[in-house]
């Protein structure tokens, strides 16, 4: 699958896509297929650096799909 992620802090030249594995699924999680994402004012502060975020991260935490798998 693939993902938006930002490794360092900066501009919107920063945001990657990238190809990831997806992780192994746990009891109580889903693997949700993405069909939409809000990406808001706290993503743009995370990707520039002025709110730290541990990095790699990818941006966008609303999102709406269809569920694939459950753990």
């Amino acid at each position: 699958m693939h993902a938006i992620r930002v490794s360092t802090p900066g501009s919107a030249d920063v945001l990657e896509y990238v190809q990831v594995e997806p992780a192994a699924l746990r009891a109580g999680e889903a693997r949700v297929r993405v069909q939409a994402v809000g990406v808001n004012y706290i993503d743009v502060y995370h990707r520039t650096g002025l709110y730290a975020m541990p990095a790699p991260f990818t941006p966008g935490s609303e999102a709406a799909g269809s569920v694939e798998a459950v753990g």
